[in-house]
């Protein structure tokens, strides 16, 4: 029998740069009489975040949607699904509904992805079809900005 790989991959935490967006911040604002207005007033939690998930990277993900495009939807879905750890990641990039739709996803600060919809064969489409890689403009000149995982061709133009 052979093995499925899944489609998200577990990201080397213990590199450098690696931010897991915790440490002692929690501490100077706990029980504090700013924090428990905020809790009384429904703002906050008045907690530390449980559960939270870190160390994933769905590019495998995003590149299975992106090659069914044109495939029928529920097989793609149910597919999908058994090969992810929670199903959520999978609408980051497909629209439910049709004031969803976008033709360009950002994940992450530099990162973006066509963005892909339902037809009404029930049909994975992308939003916009026409769109490339020479149509998207980096937003700044320090990262390496991508489009469906190509680098984009065009030069960063600062504001004027």
């Amino acid at each position: 029998m052979r093995r499925v790989e899944p489609l998200y991959r577990k990201v080397n935490t213990l590199a450098r740069g690696v931010r897991h967006q915790s440490g002692g911040e929690a501490r100077w604002q706990r029980n504090t009489k700013a924090e428990k207005a905020e809790t009384d007033a429904g703002l906050t939690l008045g907690k530390m975040a449980q559960g939270v998930r870190r160390g994933l990277d769905y590019t495998p993900l995003f590149r299975f949607l992106l090659s069914k495009v044109g495939q029928d939807w529920d097989a793609v879905q149910a597919e999908a699904i058994a090969r992810l750890d929670r199903p959520d990641p999978i609408y980051w990039l497909v629209a439910r509904t049709e004031e969803a739709r976008q033709p360009v996803v950002w994940l992450g600060e530099s990162s973006r992805y066509s963005g892909l919809c339902i037809d009404d064969q029930n049909r994975l489409q992308r939003v916009d079809p026409t769109l490339t890689i020479n149509d998207l403009e980096p937003t700044c000149a320090c990262c390496t900005h991508t489009f469906n995982g190509q680098r984009l061709t065009r030069p960063y133009r600062p504001p004027e």
